[in-house]
């Protein structure tokens, strides 16, 4: 018993320092930075596309024909989606290592219609270009 559970200790440390050896440690390997940049993508698109339902439709509709069920409706899930960009955009740039300026205008992103989107480009760009850390 003692013999089969050396070597599955002895595999595991010598993988280990190669995980950790890299540069930003397994937060930021290639796989983890692709898939993280995955998840916020699709989170911008949503959050994009909610927020303009939100203000090209719902606001239109509560203030000029009086009808407040689409800002209702949307509003609370604009508020819950955005909350999880927020979550995407910071582990993203966690793993990027941006710097707070870049960080916060990311998050601020999701806040004024179409700017995700432009956001969201912009990200995918400095990623690609691998200037992940470069200064805003």
């Amino acid at each position: 018993m003692t013999a089969s559970s050396e070597p599955a200790t002895s595999r595991s440390s010598t993988a280990e320092p190669s995980r950790t050896g890299a540069q930003g440690g397994p937060r930021s390997t290639p796989a983890a930075v692709r898939s993280s940049l995955l998840r916020y993508r699709i989170i911008a698109y949503v959050v994009g596309v909610v927020l303009i339902l939100l203000v090209v439709v719902g606001m239109p509709l509560k203030y000029l024909a009086d009808e407040p069920a689409v800002v209702k409706t949307i509003g609370p899930i604009h508020g819950l989606l955005y909350m999880i960009y927020l979550a995407a955009a910071f582990d993203l740039a966690s793993r990027l290592r941006f710097p707070a300026k870049r960080t916060i205008l990311v998050m601020l992103a999701g806040t004024i219609p179409f700017l995700s989107f432009v956001a969201e480009r912009k990200v995918v760009t400095l990623v690609r270009a691998g200037r992940g850390a470069a200064s805003a």
